[in-house]
């Protein structure tokens, strides 16, 4: 992460093999996947242990690497009955863990005569292998060893109370390769290196402002401290080194795009906006005639606006981004709304049309079209452009864009197609922008005559600290007013596991919302049965990185059994019940929706296919089956779909999970409040940091190594003030060249996917 490149510290770069030799170089590759000199002295510690202190039994995770330092308590060997050989068993203790009461841990060795021999009751040693659970213990099995109380001679000339005092560093380790082995490459790869001669990508007046180490001193700490204030000091100097690698390569992104020329769009006197609010059936609240009058401010000036837009689930932003674009069709351009599914893209296309009423018209073949012309200030023509639309409707598509006689283009990823261009692309709204990339939204501003304007909008809540270090080039405003005639909903975890009763209940209490006229969602975390919940491409998938320890291995509910179930329950005799899901006909699932909007369906049983922009007023339920299986910010989004029309809604989080299961935390989270910025901090407290950041979607080790955008808010802040002032100084950073190598290094996509999700 923090290797210069281009001739900067040209030794980093060289091959392990080169440093450590063929055979060490060999298995760092084989196990670590690193092959540089600088990739591996990047490779930090995750933790440091004591000598002098047990790791507590009662907090090790199950199924997972550790190294852990504990005592010995007994040491007895058995022979298989099964088969020739021999079980050494070592117990060991924590004495007094974490609770203030003894752990014990069972430690088998199959033919361990090395165990046998030294680890002799009394004796103090590091361990590292993978935690299993046997006869309901927990347990060790041939796991590595190292003896931490042999004679002190054997660790080299150290005194033996410095020692005792030396902190252990513990590095992410394999199976196959232990955090020692590690260390001891490491060690051995410090002492070939000229540190002192390494170019620092920290400016030494910052350095000399906060007091932070020189990044030789940086590097020998980090690895081999000898007190813990060393490795403390070392990871302060690194992870502000990384929030301003991170904060300077988005304050460029920013520099870069706002020198960039862009055609002005400014409003027009009596166009298409004008007449568009002179008919809204309701009064802007008071966020969104803010933020819409930022934009037009914006959109009426020659440098790209680059503007995210976020806000609780229906705050209103499709009518601030349709007003939006509005105003580049009345200046004479056209605007592209990018959704990630299908379904939401035609969803867009209805709900667009029908808010225009009258100001949106149909396809007109031939005609002068309607950019720039007297046309323009009567109707806009929309137009929808997805990838499995038929052959003819899409070519007709395409050409409408093309010729610019449509001033409003809704797609999916079609829109990005080679196949697709604009006759003058002026803006583009990117809907649920976490689901597209960098290189994708560029690859629709390429199809622009100049920089077109950009606005970015997502219904998740982000929390302050992710928005800086994830789209920190975007500048950002917040709907955070939900318009009059949404009522209240109300969120209730059902627990079958200590109420199985409650199934027939939710059916029943279904049957009551269809009775008095009023419509109900059932959410399924898969389509169907011979499948784990993978979903068709563009519909969010359930993912185990963020759900705890409770994986797949149970029966999930499924679109199609449920429905199957549902047709059969009494409870529900004469209700339409009908299925929606991604791997559907588009004309089915137009139909289905359609179906559902009109109120012939009554209960529609679905995948998160109707997370968003799915807007039936007259649906007031709406049950969540499974819902561990979600997280936060999707339940958050779901339940979103119900309450729109001024009726109460009401969610329910149907679970099998026990009471007190941690995967339970997110249903209680979320049942507690509806406020979505309060929900995106507890997302962030119970997921993994790199899968928010989108690490998870590019294969890749989360981005972040040291910074934590929860923990270091105060640290991002700064850096970005001094990243800021640095770019505004020298935005080529020609007198920054560590600085400008480290962030090449940090970018470069065959590493990592930072702004994967930007």
């Amino acid at each position: 992460m923090f290797r210069a490149s281009h001739g900067m510290n040209s030794e980093l770069e060289l091959s392990l093999e080169r440093r450590i030799g063929k055979r060490s170089a060999a298995v760092i590759d084989k196990h670590l996947g690193i092959k540089t000199t600088g990739a591996l002295l990047n490779y930090f510690p995750r933790r440091y242990l004591s000598r002098g202190e047990l790791t507590p039994i009662s907090n090790l995770p199950l199924d997972e690497e550790v190294t852990l330092i504990a005592r010995v308590l007994s040491n007895s060997t058995r022979q298989m009955r099964a088969r020739r050989g021999s079980i050494t068993d070592v117990v060991v203790t924590d004495e007094a863990g974490g609770s203030g009461v003894p752990g014990t841990l069972k430690v088998s060795f199959f033919n361990g005569f090395r165990a046998k021999a030294e680890l002799l009751p009394g004796r103090r040693a590091m361990f590292s292998g993978k935690v299993s659970r046997y006869g309901g213990a927990l347990g060790l099995t041939n796991p590595d060893f190292l003896l931490l109380d042999e004679d002190p001679e054997a660790e080299g000339s150290v005194d033996p109370e410095k020692l005792a005092a030396m902190p252990i560093p513990v590095y992410p380790a394999t199976a196959k390769l232990t955090s020692w082995s590690i260390h001891k490459v490491i060690t051995a790869l410090l002492q070939t290196l000229d540190l002192d001669s390494l170019q620092d990508p920290l400016p030494a007046s910052i350095a000399r402002r906060d007091g932070l180490l020189p990044v030789a001193e940086a590097y020998r700490l980090i690895h081999s401290p000898e007190i813990a204030k060393d490795w403390q000091r070392a990871q302060e100097r690194f992870r502000y080194q990384e929030a301003l690698v991170l904060q300077t390569a988005l304050a460029r992104r920013r520099a870069q795009l706002a020198a960039e020329e862009a055609t002005a769009r400014r409003p027009r006197k009596d166009g298409l906006l004008s007449k568009f609010d002179q008919n809204l059936p309701f009064t802007l609240t008071a966020g969104q005639a803010a933020v819409g009058k930022t934009l037009a401010d914006e959109l009426g000036r020659d440098t790209p606006m680059n503007r995210l837009l976020q806000g609780e689930v229906g705050s209103g932003k499709t009518i601030v981004a349709l007003r939006a674009m509005l105003q580049v069709v009345d200046s004479g351009g056209q605007a592209a709304l990018l959704a990630p599914t299908e379904v939401l893209a035609a969803q867009h296309f209805h709900s667009i049309r029908k808010t225009l009423g009258a100001l949106a018209r149909d396809h007109i073949f031939g005609g002068a079209g309607m950019l720039g012309g007297d046309a323009a200030q009567e109707a806009v023509q929309v137009t929808l452009l997805t990838g499995s639309m038929p052959t003819a409707a899409r070519k007709q598509a395409m050409l409408d864009a093309a010729s610019g006689n449509a001033g409003i283009v809704i797609g999916t990823h079609a829109l990005l197609s080679d196949k697709t261009s604009f006759q003058d692309l002026g803006l583009i709204v990117v809907d649920e922008q976490h689901r597209f990339g960098v290189e994708q939204r560029d690859a629709l501003r390429a199809k622009a005559q100049r920089p077109p304007h950009l606005l970015v909008m997502t219904a998740t809540p982000i929390p302050r600290t992710v928005a800086m270090t994830v789209f920190g080039d975007l500048e950002t405003s917040i709907l955070d007013e939900l318009p009059a005639g949404r009522a209240p909903i109300s969120t209730h975890v059902v627990g079958l596991a200590e109420n199985p009763g409650w199934v027939d209940r939710i059916w029943k209490r279904s049957r009551e919302e269809v009775d008095s006229g009023h419509q109900v969602y059932v959410v399924c975390p898969k389509i169907g049965s011979d499948d784990d919940g993978d979903f068709s491409p563009g519909e969010a998938e359930p993912s185990d990185a963020d759900l705890g320890d409770e994986g797949p291995s149970r029966e999930l509910a499924s679109v199609t059994a449920v429905v199957e179930a549902l047709l059969q329950e009494p409870a529900l005799s004469g209700v339409p019940v009908v299925p929606l899901h991604g791997r559907q006909d588009p004309q089915v699932k137009s139909e289905t929706m359609a179906s559902f909007a009109s109120n012939s369906t009554k209960v529609l049983v679905s995948t998160t296919v109707i997370e968003v922009g799915v807007d039936v007023h007259n649906a007031t339920l709406m049950v969540i089956l499974d819902a561990d299986r979600f997280g936060i910010s999707q339940l958050h989004q779901l339940r979103g779909r119900v309450g729109r029309g001024g009726l109460p809604g009401t969610c329910l989080l149907v679970t099998t999970l026990e009471p007190g299961h941690p995967s339970r935390r997110r249903l209680d989270a979320v049942a507690s409040t509806t406020d979505g910025f309060e929900l995106s901090q507890e997302d962030l407290k119970l997921r993994r940091e790199g899968d928010i950041l989108g690490a998870s979607q590019s294969g890749g080790r989360s981005t972040l190594k040291l910074l934590r955008v929860l923990e270091h808010e105060d640290i991002i802040a700064r850096a970005r003030t001094d990243a800021q002032n640095l770019v505004a100084e020298d935005v080529s950073l020609e007198h920054q060249p560590a600085l400008a190598a480290a962030i090449d290094e940090y970018l470069n996509p065959e590493k990592e996917a930072f702004l994967e999700r930007g």
